[in-house]
């Protein structure tokens, strides 16, 4: 007969570590194991304790070392460095483990339906590659992943729900042609990085990041809405070739410290004050751009970062009115559509000011410093006697001047040193009127911009 019994739920057995609390059926009291000396079979033997639990089979007894024998075992599928998920079945295996102590890896193999139903932290990684059998990845509790969430090449994969994922590390998310849309209801609101790219995505709803390192999002076609509560960007955003009619906005968005975007065809930045290093805007379909807020890009102090609205067709509408300094250099260029190009507040400029297209003069009224080249062409008649008065050593434009009205107007990039000419008419107030901006790191225009500072 046996000194002590202890009845225990099957359940309970499963992914329980020796000296943690039980997680038990409503109906049965054991809160605790008793204390253990060590995990030693031998040792424990001696006690002459039994634990009983149910089982399909009938109520199991072992002796009290055997079961914590198994604890210890099952503890293990916990606390692993990488566990691998070929089937559910597999899967179900941490429905018992509150944290997954290590990382997980959805095998190519791995086909249908994959739940990771039970954990609600994995504090490494979580990663599917290569999995062209697999339609659906979820859990109904995983809340956060402490590494990188990395889904790649899954040809099928149409469902990606995470009832109450708030936070993760990094997001890797590349080739997912199937992938139409986010079941994040607790909305992913922590992310260090967030790389999403060639997916069948249309909305990005679900994420919602209050700060982020680096966002990435580029060739989503299907893409239509991305807006975020992105306050701070500490490395940088580039949004890129994805659909046609894609709308962004950055309600909140008041420091970052790069950002590009491309193809976009509507841009929202009413918060946005400080861009570190550089700004630019190549080759969208929006009408307007207005950064009513923006006060500085880049620093005057080392002459980097730059300001660059380039090839935007569509654009008729340039808006900064409170923008003083830009630490490189600021390029308007290509712009097909832009008549007018005015920087109201605008005092500094580090590098060149790069303007061509088909504008009326420039209104740049507060300028004083131009450290470096000055090139401004346009299809239409230009004033460039107010420009050419407040050119040269010791005055407002320090660098090499070009002002001109051109049949063929061109970027610095295309402009030689040989063709400092300036095209000046009468207007006596066009002495207040100047204009700079740079190229944001545009390999075609650099052998120019060297020219205008020598």
């Amino acid at each position: 007969m046996f000194a002590q019994k202890l009845i225990v739920p099957a359940f309970a057995v499963i992914g329980i570590a020796a000296g943690k609390s039980l997680r038990t059926h409503p109906n049965t009291h054991v809160t605790h194991l008793p204390a253990l000396k060590s995990i030693n079979g031998e040792e424990q033997a001696q006690d002459g304790l039994r634990i009983s639990f149910p089982h399909a089979s009938g109520l199991i007894e072992m002796d009290r070392a055997d079961f914590y024998r198994l604890l210890a075992q099952s503890a293990s599928v916990c606390s692993q460095a990488t566990a691998t998920i070929n089937s559910q079945a597999d899967a179900t295996a941490f429905a018992s483990c509150s944290t997954i102590s290590g990382s997980v890896v959805v095998s190519s193999s791995a086909s249908g339906i994959i739940s990771i139903d039970g954990p609600q932290q994995i504090t490494g990684d979580l990663t599917c590659e290569n999995a062209g059998g697999l339609t659906t990845l979820g859990s109904t509790t995983l809340g956060s992943i402490g590494g990188t969430f990395t889904l790649n090449n899954l040809t099928l994969l149409s469902t990606l729900s995470m009832s109450d994922l708030t936070s993760v590390k990094t997001i890797a998310w590349t080739a997912l042609p199937a992938l139409s849309a986010l079941t994040f209801p607790s909305t992913v609101s922590k992310a260090t990085s967030v790389t999403i790219s060639n997916t069948f995505l249309s909305t990005l709803d679900g994420i919602n990041l209050d700060t982020v390192a680096t966002l990435q999002i580029d060739n989503n076609n299907r893409l239509k809405t991305f807006s975020t509560q992105i306050a701070n960007v500490t490395s940088a955003v580039n949004i890129n070739s994805n659909g046609n009619n894609l709308d962004v906005a950055f309600p909140n968005l008041i420091w970052a410290a790069n950002m590009t975007l491309r193809n976009v065809s509507s841009i929202s930045i009413p918060s946005l004050a400080t861009v570190n290093g550089s700004l630019g805007f190549y080759g969208n379909f929006m009408d307007s751009i207005a950064a009513p807020n923006l006060t500085s890009v880049g620093s005057t102090a080392t002459g980097q970062g730059s300001l660059a609205v380039d090839a935007n067709s569509k654009l008729t509408n340039l808006s900064m009115p409170l923008l003083k300094t830009v630490g490189g250099a600021n390029q308007i260029a290509n712009n097909t559509a832009l008549g007018n190009i005015s920087f109201p507040a605008l005092t500094t400029v580090g590098g060149a000011i790069d303007f061509s297209g088909s504008f009326s003069t420039p209104q740049l009224p507060a300028l004083n410093n131009v450290k470096g080249g000055f090139n401004v062409q346009s299809t239409v008649q230009i004033d460039c006697s107010g420009f050419k008065s407040e050119s040269g050593s010791g005055k407002v434009i320090q660098g090499t001047f070009i002002c001109e009205t051109t049949a063929n107007a061109t970027t610095l990039g295309s402009s030689t040193s040989s063709g400092a000419a300036s095209t000046a008419t009468s207007s006596k107030g066009a002495a207040a009127s100047y204009g700079m901006n740079e190229a944001v790191a545009g390999l075609s225009v650099i052998g120019g911009l060297l020219q205008m500072l020598l």
